[in-house]
């Protein structure tokens, strides 16, 4: 666990506590070598885009979220009676300051919902303190709190900043596919917020944990628009990390496995684009992560479909990724971590698919080392489960949002079952 003082070390703590609001709870205390820490819910932060910074007036000339609040609700995969929370501004242009966070129990249990369960709300701390500031760059884990999480459950994350953040260079995860809830003022602990302004984002938000028995762990995805889940259900929860947890969740022997959602759109592995490339990012994203023993990756897509067209260009792609694989592999293998490879699915008549055949090509050549080259620990072949069988270049037409790259909820679940759970026995 880390220690109380040494998180208000890392961040900068400072008391911001919320006019009129009740003395933060005493942190729980963790016993030692009882459990461990856990990722149960995670987030990739990026730089907010324009078009993905919040509405005004929560975006201001030169701050955001002035005197504001913020109901965000996450999807947790393994359950637990004592949580902790991570918060991010990696991106932000300034120091994040935090006056108060508190989460609660979303209404109906519901995701994306504005309201929470009357009395189910109960401050974070971070180093005991109620308000902390984030350095620019940085992040902060709250202190453990005891609060009950059941698996596969939501919960509802509010934090109110006073004064906001000056800059408007902030963190968020735009693809959240799950609808978060903007208030001006103090609305901490309402129970409901009437006139929210709602937003499909996260802002802030990277991270929750739960203390769970030795026996548990968390396989992360590392991915791009095809993981994120473009194309789901908004507050639906059904990307295919989603329903690959719920296929784990009914089994005895896989049910204390958390399955931890780090993709974004538009990422790639070898340049950056939307968010920094996948080796940039891997300490933070995966590495870092507690209680992590398996890494699926499943990117590449976007690499092959912004090359250049030409034979040369595919056959140099094509080699660029398999060096990044190995190069991911060997820095998971240093932690323990076990690297299963997904075969990337089709992108057949996509905006990505050029005349000559050439990412297609790229494509084959990369799927080929996948399945076949010995790199990674266990092979997932989501490309012979999306592909129309009758046009393997394309995906099957039940699966295909319309824009021939992009999975609907079938397409999703298709990708889950795929999974051997085999892979997950201990």
């Amino acid at each position: 666990m880390v220690a109380a003082a040494a998180i208000a070390a890392t961040v900068g703590l400072s008391p911001h506590a919320s006019s009129g609001a009740a003395a933060p709870a005493r942190p729980a205390a963790v016993p030692a070598g009882s459990g461990q820490w856990t990722d149960t819910w995670a987030s990739m932060p990026q730089l907010t885009e324009p078009g993905n910074m919040p509405p005004a007036p929560f975006t201001q000339s030169d701050r955001v979220f002035d005197n504001a609040t913020l109901r965000q609700t996450v999807h947790v995969g393994v359950g637990g009676k004592r949580i902790r929370l991570r918060l991010s501004n990696a991106f932000g242009g300034a120091d994040l300051p935090v006056t108060a966070v508190s989460v609660a129990r979303p209404a109906d249990g519901k995701a994306g919902v504005g309201a929470i369960v009357p009395g189910s709300s109960r401050r974070v701390t971070f180093g005991g303190q109620p308000g902390f500031d984030i350095p620019q760059g940085a992040q902060a884990v709250s202190d453990p709190l005891d609060f009950d999480v059941a698996p596969g459950s939501n919960l509802t994350v509010t934090l109110y900043l006073a004064h906001g953040q000056a800059s408007t260079a902030i963190t968020s995860h735009p693809g959240s596919r799950t609808t978060s809830h903007l208030l001006a003022g103090d609305h901490l602990d309402d129970a409901d917020l009437p006139g929210a302004t709602t937003v499909d984002h996260w802002y802030f938000l990277s991270g929750l944990e739960v203390w769970s028995r030795r026996t548990a762990s968390a396989t992360v995805v590392l991915g791009d628009s095809l993981s994120d889940g473009r194309g789901s259900t908004t507050n639906g929860n059904d990307r295919w990390p989603d329903r690959l947890r719920a296929r784990l969740a009914v089994r005895p022997g896989t049910a204390d496995i958390a399955v931890v959602n780090e993709a974004a759109g538009g990422n790639r592995v070898l340049r950056d684009g939307l968010g920094p490339n996948a080796l940039a990012r891997l300490d933070r994203d995966v590495l870092a992560r507690s209680g992590v023993d398996r890494l699926i990756v499943f990117e590449g897509v976007n690499d092959i479909g912004t090359a250049g067209t030409s034979p040369a260009d595919a056959r140099r792609i094509a080699a660029e990724l398999i060096g990044a694989y190995r190069q991911i592999v060997t820095r998971a293998h240093a932690q323990g971590i076990e690297v299963y490879g997904a075969t990337l699915t089709p992108f057949g008549g996509n905006g990505y698919d050029d005349p000559a055949g050439a990412h297609e090509s790229a494509r084959q050549e990369v799927n080929r080392w996948i399945r076949t080259g010995g790199g990674f620990d266990a092979v997932i072949d989501f490309d012979r489960a999306a592909r129309d069988p009758d046009a393997p270049g394309r995906l099957r037409p039940a699966y295909d949002t319309g824009d021939h790259l992009h999975l609907n909820p079938a397409g999703y679940q298709a990708l889950a079952d795929a999974v051997p759970v085999a892979l997950f026995r201990r």
